[in-house]
């Protein structure tokens, strides 16, 4: 299982639960809406920063693969015509 889905299900498990105790709790319902609805921001938050990280982290990962990629291609291509050079030289 992938580290994004068990992310997703501990933070869905964290939301289920803390919604839950909420609704169970000893308060009136006008305050109990105020702290669920607290709660889905301070969750929506969390998920929207750690999705950015994630996003940032995929890019720095592509980013530097095609940095490789450039210079392996670069790289081949030096040899490319390190190679023709030597095999168009005549032969004493």
């Amino acid at each position: 299982m992938s580290s994004g889905k068990i992310l997703l299900g501990v933070l869905a498990g964290l939301a289920a639960g803390a919604t839950l105790g909420i609704l169970f709790a000893p308060d009136k319902g006008s305050a109990t809406r105020k702290k669920i609805s607290k709660k889905g921001e301070d969750y929506a938050g969390e998920l929207g920063n750690q999705f950015n990280e994630f996003v940032s982290g995929i890019k720095d990962k592509f980013e530097t693969a095609k940095e490789e990629t450039t210079r392996t291609v670069k790289n081949g291509k030096m040899r490319a015509e390190e190679f023709a050079a030597e095999v168009a030289q005549p032969t004493k």
